[in-house]
Order: C-alpha cells, then structure tokens, then sequence
C-alpha cells in the first residue's frame, strides 16, 4: 500500500500522524509541501478527494490568514486556492492519501482509517493515549 503525507515537520499533529503511519509498518512517501508545494491542480484534486470545501483546507494559526483577509467571505474558491498556493503555509496539515482514501488528519488518529494495519496503543507526543477501537 502506498501512502503519502503532506507533512510539515514543525506541527505536532503532523508528526504524530507520520509516527502512526510508521508504527503501523509502513513507510510513506513524505512530502515536505512547504519546500515542495502541490501544484493548484494536485492541491484542487486532494481537495475534490477529501470532499471538503477550500475553506476547510485553511490554516489560520501561524500564517497571513488574518492579514490577508481571508476570514472575508468575498473570496471565491479559486482566489483561496491561488493564496494556498503563493502561501502554502496556508495549507492545513497533515493531508495523507492512501488507497482506502484522502483525509485532513486532524486529529492525527483519523489517519488510523486509512491504514491497512492501523495502529495499536500509541502515545502522542504530549502524552494523550490513542487506544485501538473497542479498548479503552
């Protein structure tokens, strides 16, 4: 199974959901999107892949969400794709793809869905337990 992570090495989440998808035996192409961004038409394709609306793709903490104006109503899908793109820091991580699906994984353990061997116990870097389903 191929799986793929658009990782950002500085957000928490990020991390733990790459740590998930290793500890659950697989090794992931990792994509390091912000020194490789996807282009528009693979950042609209994961989009249309995750049945989500660009807005929900949107990061505003740590980024020029507000200084840019993006909380404005008035821009279209395309504009916030055309900023996501000249700002992939606007990008909300971490997005992984596999062949099960395509997820915003946030928190990190909805990438445990999209595994083939999803992960038991595992312990988040601030110490919250994720448990396999039906244990607790």
């Amino acid at each position: 199974m191929t799986v793929t992570i658009y990782h950002n090495h500085a957000c928490g989440t990020s991390r733990n959901t790459l740590a998930m998808i290793r500890q659950s035996g697989t090794e992931p192409v990792v994509v390091e999107y912000l020194k490789t961004p996807p282009s528009r038409d693979k950042l609209k394709e994961l989009i249309a892949t995750m049945g989500i609306p660009v807005r929900a793709l949107l990061r505003e903490k740590g980024t020029p969400y507000k200084e840019l104006g993006l909380d404005d109503p008035k821009w279209t899908d395309d504009q916030l794709l055309d900023f996501m793109v000249a700002h992939p820091i606007l990008i909300n991580r971490p997005i992984v793809v596999t062949p099960k699906g395509t997820r915003l994984c946030r928190p990190s353990e909805a990438v445990i869905d999209l595994l083939d061997n999803p992960v038991g116990r595992f312990v988040k870097e601030d110490g919250e337990v994720v448990e396999p389903r039906g244990r607790k």
